[in-house]
């Protein structure tokens, strides 16, 4: 019997991720969520569940090879075909030049980068197999310029962008979309409306990106034609200078 097609999301949190699994789910596709920790998944889960879709919660430690490697084979293996990977993990962080430790910068680079590298080789392994599939790294302002206090999270962020760049030249004639989206600007967060109440209160005015407005972005990239694709694009509110 056939399976129906799985999308994944590694970092699938509160705004962005969850939105684009909920966009995912009410297409048929099996929701497969993930985080660190699996307790802060269920409420995405049941969201889910309730509009009628499929959800499947995981905890796994993007930064772990052997995590990843598990996820994915089981993913194929007990729930269907992976036709989307979504990667989504943040690491947004800020310290001047002089505060940023070691520790600092290795694990914004482990989160950002190398986990984003990890997902993006496992998706591809098996995409392969079947000659499609969609990938998409969320980027960020930071992914084009490094920004005051931002060294450590711009230098992951240009890596993936890197990253992105390279799989899309090899597998795009292979039959795999490779996409970048930049979200440039604040989004409709707990994080901005508690930290920056002067920003937040341009959400009445569509002045902060809509985090179910950027999943129907991601879905839009999913279903485009293959005579044109599109690698990269900016995501910004219109109030948003750049």
């Amino acid at each position: 019997m056939s399976r129906p097609p799985v999308a994944v999301v590694i970092g699938a949190g509160d705004a962005t991720g969850g939105a684009i699994a909920r966009r995912f789910a009410r297409e048929g596709y099996v929701a497969c969520i993930t985080r660190r920790h699996l307790d802060q998944l269920e409420p995405l889960a049941e969201q889910i569940r309730a509009g009628g879709g499929i959800a499947h919660p995981f905890a796994c430690d993007a930064r772990s090879e052997e995590q990843t490697v598990a996820l994915f084979e089981r993913i194929e293996r007990d729930i269907g075909p992976i036709e989307v990977m979504v990667f989504n993990i943040g690491a947004n962080v800020r310290f001047s030049i002089t505060e940023t430790t070691e520790r600092v910068y290795r694990k914004v680079w482990e989160m950002a980068a190398l986990s984003g590298f990890l997902a993006g080789r496992e998706a591809a392994r098996v995409m392969l197999e079947r000659g499609r599939g969609t990938i998409i790294f969320t980027g960020a302002t930071a992914s084009l310029r490094g920004g005051k206090g931002f060294a450590a999270f711009a230098s992951a962020k240009f890596a993936l962008r890197a990253l992105a760049q390279s799989m899309a030249r090899e597998l795009g004639p292979q039959g795999i979309h490779v996409a970048h989206p930049i979200i440039d600007g604040a989004i409709d967060t707990a994080f901005i409306r508690d930290n920056f109440p002067e920003r937040y209160v341009l959400k009445d005015e569509d002045g902060i990106l809509d985090p179910e407005d950027i999943a129907e972005q991601y879905w839009q990239l999913h279903c485009q034609p293959r005579s044109a694709w599109t690698h990269e694009l900016d995501l910004r509110p219109w109030l948003e200078t750049f």
